[in-house]
């Protein structure tokens, strides 16, 4: 048995990692194919319906403007799942190398990161994300951009914490007196080492970032319209949830369902790559 095919057994028997698996899939799938159903592109308008409920027409119903709220739903999924995916795996990138790098050549290198990492860390980083969102007028680019370099940091200082006992091991000496390149022995026999911790961070970096997002966008320094997401959805419905409450349970459905599936596959993740662990069953 290989030790993917060991893991993806472990991985198998949590039930609860499945299920958010599945939870996951049908909803990018349903950003994928979702265009397909629409009748109205999200941006478009219907005069004669406004702030109509759930429909045969519209199937989420349609907000004061006459815009259709499964069109909307559907792009913000898209413009949410998007931005978390870009800015998880900007930041695992990131944290990691960094981290990993500052264990290893040590000195002024080990210094000077762990001085920026702890500057970082008592920064307020959100006033900061949400300023600079603002400027840059809710383009869901520049904001994945401020949110991987205000995001990394947490994740470099535990990556950096592993590294101090893995640049020790005797295959990263044996390396170096090689005279292989440091830089190289980080990336290839560092890195691979701490590769669990890696997807795990991925995962949960995806709920963070899916979070970081709705909350800017809630208070309107986040994605702003044309465009939408999740959390500029729910921060219009908020609004009006007596008088039209479909505007605001459809994405938060969605956003709630993101989150939890996601967070159920990385503690599915953590069991099946945790040697130690017995909730995944014995190998």
């Amino acid at each position: 048995m290989s030790k993917w095919e060991l893991y993806g057994r472990r991985f198998a028997r949590n039930r609860g990692a499945l299920v958010g698996l599945v939870i996951f899939a049908v909803l990018v799938l349903f950003a994928v194919i979702g265009p397909l159903f629409q009748q109205y592109d999200h941006i478009e308008l219907d005069f004669l319906s406004l702030s109509d409920p759930p429909s045969a027409e519209h199937w989420f119903g349609t907000n004061g403007s006459g815009n259709d709220v499964y069109a909307m739903v559907v792009v913000g999924l898209q413009r949410s799942l998007m931005i978390a995916l870009v800015v998880s795996i900007g930041t695992t990138v990131l944290s990691a190398v960094i981290g990993a790098a500052a264990a290893y050549f040590r000195g002024t290198v080990e210094r000077v990161t762990l001085l920026i990492i702890h500057f970082l860390m008592v920064t307020p980083t959100f006033l900061i994300l949400a300023m600079i969102s603002n400027d840059a007028g809710g383009d869901w680019r520049v904001i994945s951009l401020v949110m991987i370099l205000t995001g990394w940091f947490f994740s470099a200082r535990v990556i950096w914490t592993l590294s101090l006992s893995i640049r020790e091991r005797e295959y990263v000496q044996a390396a170096r007196y090689m005279g292989v390149k440091g830089f190289t022995i980080v990336l290839r026999h560092m890195l691979p080492n701490i590769g669990s911790l890696l997807v795990i961070n991925f995962t949960l970096g995806v709920v963070t970032a899916v979070l970081t997002e709705t909350g800017l966008s809630f208070i309107g320094f986040g994605v702003k319209l044309p465009d939408v997401s999740l959390g500029s959805l729910i921060g219009i419905g908020a609004n009006s949830v007596s008088s039209a409450p479909w505007l605001f349970y459809f994405p938060a459905g969605a956003l709630t369902l993101l989150t939890v599936s996601m967070a159920l596959v990385a503690d599915g993740l953590r069991d099946a790559l945790d040697p130690t662990s017995a909730a995944g069953g014995r190998a």
